[in-house]
């Protein structure tokens, strides 16, 4: 017999997951009588030097194996805690630890407990929407580009959905990412009523800044929007437009680095005003650290290109953060309505929580989501655990850890219960609003297609990468892999994140190949079809939208789960490959290969569903 502690279970842990700062919190735990407990003591750590705290558990009776004992407790300072517990039995004690969702003595790890600030909120009109994001260059074209102000050599492609360019330059060596097929703000515009359709609340951009590359992470200028893409009054009126059908506009910034040809650092000296060609001069010298003026820096990854920036320089705080147009003021002016902060780990928590304090108050309904490739409550990065949560500096987070589970689980690769275990980890790690906003991408610009993911290892080979198509039979193997991949995406807390182009059926290994032209006008009607009954089931299922999350049953190839919100409470079902799930419940939300039975419903292998109770 084992000792009985786990901290999801409501029995054990109450409340569930993360705590405020001074929230009473009861724990209770259940000692088989022939260990003869006579003393428990709950032991709470920090990371940093600050003494452990212990708290006593009092005995709660019994039962015929068990001794209960049960403990009150309350942390008033805000941060990242991890908790085991000290048994006494007989005159001498030994440790608990957790060891999975069970218990072990002397080993394992501890449990984690966040505490965060009392007034930490993130905005409900992000909560449960359906996210779309866009590529800008490539997913639709309106008019003719302004090719003004391109100082390097660039090509227009008129080959709208050809392959993008990925050898290098046989110049430099360098894949220069200078061919553009001319996506701009009017071609988007056009498109909302589409994207509408499928249920979209939100649109994430990449880069729209004016910069010199395809992908713009090379920023060139904060405050001016590539001219390819338009100008301004474009911007404002495509922000315009989606706020008149309902959708939030989020922009990718980019503050760790800009790029080396930008009016900033100016390394080609097309501008004379940057640190690299006015040198001390320049004002925007102190953004740089140079080890050798003007030809070594500290750069991002390595990549002379991308020159890094000194976050918490003063003068770079008021050019992003505290002017009076300042880069997050200006954006906001002109109709956006927050930020994903790319490599979000490789930027200060004083200047992310900088940010976000700027930010709410310029715009108090505003969200900050943050590009984090694992758990972001527990975060390590260039050895600092960082405080992204306990400090209320993010709203949100991309959330990776979800996108890698649901795919093995699709491809087979494991039989669902490490997509529970994953789920429930976050569900208990992130506070409950961040998990209402959490944008669950399947595919983005930095992975391969979903469709591609789904199917195949993309081979390293550029080439090959360039040429690789499914076969039609893989193909349709594919999609129903992801149609299965997409129910979990659309039923799991938080906003499930449409890569644009996934949902007409684009195939593609890792970048560029993954940012291709969408195919307008050569869609795979289906994908679209699935994609819009998905972003109606989002959109009208408000258990889908707030409510908490419990799995229910986890392996054989099939995973259950219960989303409860006030007023509702919802079954959602997928059944890969394992045997027959039977759902009680009244009413049929969405299903797949699902048949009566009885006063109930048969969730056969290939089947999935989502039922109201």
């Amino acid at each position: 017999m084992r000792i009985l502690y786990d901290s999801q279970d409501p029995a054990c842990k109450q409340p569930f997951g993360v705590l405020t700062e001074g929230q009473s919190c009861s724990l209770r735990i259940r000692i088989p009588k022939d260990v003869g407990a006579g003393a428990v003591q709950l032991v709470v750590e920090r990371e940093d030097s600050s003494p452990a705290r212990e708290f006593p558990f009092a005995w709660d009776g019994d039962d015929a194996a068990y001794d209960l004992f049960c403990c009150k407790f309350s942390l008033s300072a805000k941060g990242l805690y991890f908790y085991w517990f000290r048994i006494t039995a007989a005159g001498s004690s030994f440790r608990l630890f957790r060891e999975g969702s069970d218990t072990n003595i002397e080993a394992g790890d501890r449990w984690q407990l966040s505490v965060i600030p009392a007034d930490f909120t993130v905005p409900r009109a992000f909560w449960g929407q359906v996210f779309y994001q866009i590529f800008p260059d490539r997913f639709a074209r309106e008019g003719t580009p302004d090719l003004r102000d391109k100082l390097q050599p660039f090509r227009l492609r008129e080959d709208w959905g050809g392959i993008p360019d990925y050898r290098p330059d046989p110049a430099t060596g360098e894949v220069l990412c200078n061919d553009f097929f001319g996506g701009n703000f009017r071609g988007i515009c056009s498109r909302l009523p589409y994207l509408r359709s499928l249920g979209v609340g939100i649109l994430y951009l990449n880069p729209i800044c004016k910069a010199f590359s395809n992908h713009r992470y090379d920023t060139a200028d904060y405050l001016c929007p590539d001219p390819m893409l338009g100008d301004e009054e474009d911007f404002r009126a495509l922000c315009d437009e989606a706020h008149r059908l309902g959708m939030k506009v989020l922009l990718d910034g980019v503050f760790s680095h800009t790029g080396s040809n930008s009016v900033y650092f100016d390394r080609n000296g097309c501008f004379g005003t940057g640190a690299c060609s006015a040198g001390p001069e320049s004002a925007y010298y102190s953004w740089y650290s140079f080890r050798h003026f003007p030809d070594q820096y500290d750069c991002w990854w390595g990549f002379p290109t991308l020159p890094n920036v000194r976050e918490l320089d003063e003068s770079y705080l008021n050019y992003i953060i505290y002017n009076e147009d300042s880069v997050i003021a200006h954006w906001l002016r002109l109709g956006a309505d927050g930020f994903r902060l790319d490599v979000a780990d490789e930027l200060p928590d004083e200047f992310i929580l900088r940010f976000k304090r700027r930010l709410r108050e310029l715009k108090p309904d505003a969200l900050l989501l943050g590009e984090v490739w694992e758990d972001a409550s527990n975060k390590r990065a260039y050895s600092q655990r960082r405080r992204y949560f306990v400090d209320g500096e993010l709203d949100s987070v991309m959330n990776y850890p979800w996108r890698s589970a649901i795919l093995e689980f699709a491809q087979g690769k494991q039989d669902g219960a490490a997509l529970g275990r994953s789920i429930m980890s976050l569900a208990e790690n992130y506070p409950p609003q961040v998990l209402h906003a959490l944008m669950n991408p399947l595919g983005t610009h930095d992975t391969p297609r979903l469709l591609t993911a789904l199917m195949v290892d993309c081979p390293e080979n550029r080439d090959a990468q360039a040429q690789l198509r499914l076969s039609p039979a893989q193909r349709e193997e594919a999609f129903a892999r992801l149609r299965l991949a997409v129910f979990l995406q659309y039923t799991l807390p938080g906003c499930p994140s449409i890569y644009y182009g996934d949902e007409a059926g684009l195939e593609g290994c890792k970048d560029p190949f993954n940012r291709a032209c969408y195919p307008w006008g050569q869609e795979d009607p289906r994908f679209v079809d699935f994609y819009r009954s998905m972003g109606q089931l989002k959109t009208t299922v408000p258990a889908l939208q707030t409510g908490s999350v419990r799995v229910t049953e986890a392996g054989e190839g099939r995973i259950a789960f219960r989303r409860q919100s006030e007023a509702q409470s919802v079954l959602c079902y997928v059944n890969r490959s394992g045997p027959p799930l039977r759902a009680v419940a009244h009413t049929i939300l969405f299903a797949q290969n699902v048949t009566q039975d009885g006063d109930g419903f048969l969730i056969p292998p290939g089947g999935f569903g989502c039922f109201e109770e």
